[in-house]
């Protein structure tokens, strides 16, 4: 038997405060060393902006991705049945397993220039390794299974009579689909998008090798961090990692908002 409620309330507020709070409290209160002009110009600066727009724009674009091709990945999983089901079902938690580097490594050796796909890309001008597109690729790569596993028990504990009454009623497949189906597993999609998007925020070991790193073309915003930490500027630093956490925090409040509008939307819908 677990401990009553007070006593596992406190030791959950605990372990949050000493696991999450203080290291990001401790974040904050070493970027307020800095004066409000010397923090501006290190979060502002021509580099620093470039880097945001790759991070959030290409972890943007490849959750959006993830959404659609890891719907499509739990539907068969869950819909069908086929030879080797339980290794591509096995497969979709490989980039959980894989060190990032790895992956980054592995990514770069098929899609450079020299590599098994970069290799016949390159000669029609298609560049995907060493410049924002290769950021993507890495970005789906290690975002995928979030989607999957979010959305993949949701297709499995729906409920197929209201699949099999659209369907005596004269639904189309995509009636059946858009109308019962997709509005029951919109609130996992929306989950299995905000992970995939914070974790791809964050990606530092997968993009690297296959980023190119180019200041002002290719350079990730973690990678600025780590540059600034390596020179010794930590109020720096910090400062751009708080600017970080505050864009995916609001951006996590506003896909939450959206989640609860949903439920209740679906809640109101079927009664």
């Amino acid at each position: 038997m677990l401990p009553g409620f007070n006593l596992t309330l406190g030791f959950t507020v605990f372990y949050l405060c000493l696991i999450v709070l203080i290291p990001l409290s401790a974040l904050v209160f070493k970027t307020f060393t800095l004066t409000w002009p010397q923090f501006w110009e290190a979060v502002t600066a021509p580099r620093v902006l470039a880097s945001y727009r790759l991070t959030f724009g290409a972890s943007f674009m490849a959750a959006l991705v993830n959404v659609v091709f890891g719907l499509l990945v739990a539907w068969v999983l869950v819909r069908y049945s086929f030879p080797g089901k339980k290794i591509v079902d096995a497969l979709v938690d490989l980039p959980f397993a894989l060190p990032t580097a790895v992956a980054g490594i592995s990514l770069t050796a098929l899609l450079a220039g020299n590599g098994w796909i970069g290799s016949l890309l390159e000669p029609h001008g298609i560049q995907l390794a060493f410049n924002p597109n290769g950021v993507v690729i890495a970005l789906i790569f290690i975002g995928l299974p979030f989607v999957v596993r979010t959305v993949q028990p949701v297709l499995e504990d729906a409920e197929k009579e209201l699949e099999e009454a659209a369907t005596c009623l004269g639904a189309t497949r995509w009636q059946t689909f858009s109308r019962v189906i997709f509005p029951s597993i919109a609130p996992a999609l929306l989950t299995g998008f905000a992970m995939a998007f914070a974790r791809a925020v964050g990606e530092y070991g997968s993009v690297i090798f296959i980023a190119g790193n180019m200041p002002m073309v290719s350079e990730i915003t973690p990678l600025i961090i780590i540059g600034k930490l390596e020179q010794y500027d930590y109020a720096g630093a910090t400062a751009v990692a708080t600017v970080m956490l505050v864009i995916s925090f609001a951006l996590l409040l506003v896909i939450n908002g959206l989640q609860g509008w949903q439920r209740k939307r679906s809640a109101g819908n079927s009664q």
